[in-house]
């Protein structure tokens, strides 16, 4: 049997790279051409027992490294992996792995780890679906979602945080254009604290407490009612601190970064109180019918925290309408969202396309309205508006946001929006919480089959929807 010929371009270049040669000054020392040399390192010639023999002496190497050969063991773990179905038909052919492991064994390392570290996220995540659908409440859940949960689980409504908002707020006195003022001031008097107002070197940062020097920095590109929303989230961590760490202690959350969440969630929640306390708010939201344009203008907020207010209505024995809110960005994703009603929102993935709230980026400037059922039979008038964040000028950051608000129909007759529409005759959109858990079977918008359902595909008959449910 003739001796197998070795082929080592790959340990030739890893060798010379180790000792900084050139081609030219490893042929000089093994006593041939750079051309040769060239031959052997990209695999067109093999290696011949002289020059073995040389570079043994002239690098002190092991012959038996030399002559083993691991590019065989490379081109089987290569076949395995692109085996799989996910590099569907452009897997090389035996010829093409043999020259990537022989020419490019690193190479051929490296997509291996890749495919390894696929594979391993793939598990994951499957792992992680699957207990999703076998129980929503299976403890996956990020640092964020425990604290979602915990709103949730309290109605959106925090009692003790909510009602000590409210006695700060009588402190303050009678609403107006110069309760910003007052709330400066209160700071100064109570706590020593200077308030500046000024604009900043980065236009992202919103605001900044000094401990030590006392003073709190705000963004003056702020609007008033958002200064006025920064500075009382900052006086919550000040003033109610032994009130927070007894709420965060009995939520007992899972996941480290959590409770640093919540500290913010609860310190805003307080600061939302604070600009419209409870009581007042709800006598004014009654007297106007909950018109949130009204209610913006009576206590100087946004239509967005007039609405994000309107849904922690739930004191017991004093409780408003229970009102769903949600923001929106433009690709579709839930970046706040509460709930009082039996309305849920998708823990993952986008929202129902048919929601009116995708179009309220079309209709800016515009209040819109929707009625809509979902698979569960409930009903409920919905309603949707776009706007925009702006700081600074005409470079300055801005974010558009569509936002969400609305109540089951049983409520509707409380709100200014029915006035004109006849909910006995009215007809409603069919809307889900997401395709992924949404059961209705002929949707048009459908994008993904239902997780708790079969699907079969026609080989005859093809609709908007490509396959069947059930």
């Amino acid at each position: 049997m003739a001796p197998k010929k070795v082929f080592a371009g790959a340990r030739l270049r890893a060798l010379r790279s180790q000792h900084r040669l050139t081609q030219a000054e490893l042929a000089a020392r093994l006593d041939i051409s750079a051309s040769y040399v060239n031959q052997l390192e990209s695999n067109q010639r093999p290696l011949t027992a002289s020059v073995m023999l040389a570079l043994a002496d002239g690098f002190d190497l092991d012959l038996t490294s030399l002559a083993t050969d691991a590019s065989d063991r490379l081109v089987v773990d290569l076949r395995e992996a692109l085996a799989d179905p996910v590099f569907g038909d452009t897997a090389p052919n035996l010829q093409e792995l043999k020259i990537v492991a022989g020419n490019a064994p690193d190479m051929a390392r490296a997509v291996l780890q890749l495919y390894e570290a696929y594979r391993k996220g793939n598990e994951r995540l499957a792992g992680m679906d699957a207990a999703l659908a076998r129980d929503p409440q299976s403890g996956v859940t990020t640092a964020y979602e425990e604290v979602r949960d915990f709103f949730h689980y309290a109605d959106n409504y925090i009692d003790p945080l909510d009602r000590a908002a409210e006695t700060l707020a009588g402190e303050l006195g009678e609403f107006g254009p110069d309760r910003l003022r007052r709330l400066i001031d209160y700071c100064a008097d109570m706590h020593q604290i200077r308030v500046v107002l000024s604009a900043p070197a980065s236009g992202e940062k919103l605001v900044e407490f000094d401990r030590t020097s006392r003073d709190l920095w705000v963004n003056s590109h702020l609007e008033p009612t958002s200064q006025f929303f920064r500075i009382a989230a900052v006086l919550c961590g000040l003033e109610q601190a032994t009130l927070l760490d007894q709420l965060l202690d009995q939520a007992s959350f899972k996941a480290p970064e959590a409770r640093a969440i919540a500290r913010m969630g609860l310190a805003n929640y307080f600061a939302g109180a604070l600009h419209m306390p409870y009581g007042a708010f709800l006598r004014a939201a009654n007297s106007y019918r909950f018109d949130i344009e009204e209610l913006a203008r009576v206590f100087g907020a946004s239509l967005e925290q007039v609405a994000h207010r309107l849904s922690t209505m739930q004191r017991p024995r004093e409780r408003g309408v229970p009102f769903f809110f949600a923001r929106v960005d433009a690709a579709g994703t839930i970046t706040k969202r509460h709930s009082a009603t039996a309305l849920q929102f998708a823990r993952f993935g986008g929202a129902c396309p048919l929601w009116n709230v995708h179009r309220a980026f079309e209709a800016r400037g515009e209040i819109i309205r929707q009625l809509a059922q979902t698979p569960d039979g409930k009903s409920y008038l919905c309603l949707a508006w776009s706007g925009e964040k702006r700081l600074g000028g005409f470079r300055g950051v801005t974010r558009r946001y569509a936002y969400a608000l609305g109540c089951e129909v049983s409520h509707a007759g409380r709100l200014v929006y029915a006035d004109d529409l006849d909910l006995a005759k009215a007809a409603f959109d069919p809307i889900g919480v997401s395709c992924r858990i949404c059961e209705r079977r002929n949707c048009p918008q459908r994008s993904v089959p239902p997780l708790a359902a079969g699907i079969s595909v026609p080989a005859d008959r093809r609709s908007i929807v490509p396959y069947e449910i059930g």
